[in-house]
């Protein structure tokens, strides 16, 4: 039996010229390499797909319906993989990234997993990560066999998708990450969390205004209970701990210069948290 199972990596993208490249170069660093990388450029309009074509181990696939969830689709449908691995444009995988995800699978009960997440462009990076892996812990705690994916740091089996691919929702307003898990668990698949999956993201919604951002994390439990998952109001002690701390989340991610790692106040309007 093959000691590694292939995964299929597929990259959802929509104008990331700035971040696909250290994105790919993290790919092609890999111990065990994947499968396939498929890049779904989902009509970019600053070169992303050329970026991204520039390297020789990546297929790039046009998606021309807009949003992120018609990207995924295309991506996912066209992998040919045992497993299908999922991240975004900016997110940066460990090196065992995919070896990990290889190992995690030799459980054949598992249908999807997810990991953490470390943000690297905001200021005091180490405590607001060990914040956020405190919250990751204890939802998945609560939410036990309903935790929920993370779209910048997951996988599933492409059988556990094929299943459920024509009946995963669509509409805005429900955050597709976990619309997948949900739909998995509904047929009575396992979702795990597992912190030995690392990965790095942008924190892009602290860059957000306030009422962008308040809208955001309230998708969350939202999307729970669209699906009548009363659990998912357990989630609101995250929204409501996030949405108090926006004005510190804020200063610390448009104050600090990510090239220099160096860290200035910025110029806020106090009634708004707009620059």
């Amino acid at each position: 039996m093959n000691k590694y199972k292939r995964v299929s990596l597929v990259i959802p993208v929509y104008n990331e010229a700035d971040r696909i490249h250290e994105c790919l170069v993290a790919i092609a660093q890999q111990q065990v390499k994947p499968y396939e990388v498929l890049v779904v450029d989902n009509n970019s309009t600053d070169g992303t797909a050329a970026i991204a074509g520039a390297f020789p181990f990546v297929t790039v696939l046009q998606e021309p319906r807009q949003g992120v969830v018609f990207a995924r689709d295309r991506g996912f449908n066209a992998a040919s993989g045992e497993i299908i691995a999922r991240i975004d444009g900016d997110t940066i995988i460990a090196p065992n990234w995919i070896a990990t995800i290889s190992q995690l699978f030799q459980d054949e009960s598992l249908d999807a997993v997810t990991g953490t997440v470390a943000y690297r462009d905001i200021a005091a990076a180490s405590v607001v990560n060990r914040v956020d892996l405190f919250w990751r812990r204890r939802m998945s705690r609560i939410l036990g066999r309903n935790v929920a994916l993370q779209g910048a740091n997951m996988a599933l089996r492409r059988s556990s998708w094929r299943a459920i691919s024509a009946g995963v929702c669509h509409k805005r307003g429900q955050h597709e990450d976990f619309d997948i898990a949900i739909h998995i668990t509904q047929r009575g698949g396992t979702v795990r969390f597992d912190e030995r999956l690392h990965a790095s993201v942008c924190y892009r919604q602290a860059r957000y205004n306030f009422k962008s951002f308040c809208e955001y994390v309230l998708i969350s439990p939202r999307t729970y209970l669209e699906h009548d998952i009363t659990c998912g109001r357990r989630i609101y002690e995250v929204v409501v701990f996030v949405i108090l701390m926006y004005p510190i989340i804020s200063l610390l991610s448009k104050g600090y210069d990510q090239q220099h790692g160096s860290f200035s106040l910025p110029r806020v309007n106090p009634a708004t948290y707009i620059d």
